[in-house]
């Protein structure tokens, strides 16, 4: 949702390629290291088999998603209205904001109704892979490998308002969660007061 409808709407709503072809392939060379790491991540056994809520992951993954959408339009905006940045320029933000927002989306996820910084902590392999595919995603956008290189200084921006947004995201995924699960809590309740006989 993050990465594909972001770019379906600024192609078809504003006629711009966010991304270039390399740097598509580089997106997904990128996210194929940290998405295999996420089977030695650090997690809480479950007594029990666990029953996936496709519910509340539909929920979250869309709202996520959405908010990514949004975030990546706003630093659109950011750098050709207020920076006022050339297309190429804005095209290597966009590669970077995906990149490091992106595997930050990782951390969001792991650790369910829980705020980011509750243990269990990721294991070394995943944030260790997800940290060097950041900076090597840092160092092709501002050195300028296979794109047009933006310096320090737009890439600390960058890194700044992904680490923003990914704060919010947060906050956003911990409510989304309880207001799930206090619904579920409270059907629960009102089914069992109806089953109830009118008469003791």
């Amino acid at each position: 949702i993050r990465v594909l409808l972001f770019m379906t709407l600024a192609i078809m709503v504003f006629n711009f390629y966010p991304v270039t072809a390399v740097m598509i392939i580089l997106l997904a060379l990128l996210n194929d290291g940290p998405i295999m790491m996420i089977a030695y991540d650090n997690a809480k056994l479950m007594d029990r088999p666990v029953v996936w809520n496709m519910h509340k992951v539909l929920t979250i993954s869309v709202t996520l998603g959405v908010l990514g959408v949004f975030s990546s339009f706003a630093l659109f905006w950011i750098g050709e209205e207020v920076l006022h940045l050339d297309q190429q320029t804005v095209q290597t933000l966009m590669f970077l904001k995906l990149t490091v927002a992106g595997h930050m989306t990782i951390y969001l996820t792991r650790t369910g109704e829980h705020h980011f910084w509750t243990p269990p902590y990721p294991s070394a392999a995943l944030f260790w892979t997800c940290e060097v595919t950041q900076v090597v995603a840092t160092f092709f956008a501002v050195y300028g490998i296979f794109m047009n290189p933006i310096g320090w200084k737009l890439a600390a921006l960058v890194w700044a308002y992904a680490l923003g947004w990914f704060v919010f995201n947060d906050f956003v995924k911990v409510k989304i969660h309880y207001l799930i699960t206090h619904r579920a809590i409270r059907e629960r309740q009102h089914l069992e007061r109806i089953g109830r006989p009118l008469s003791p």
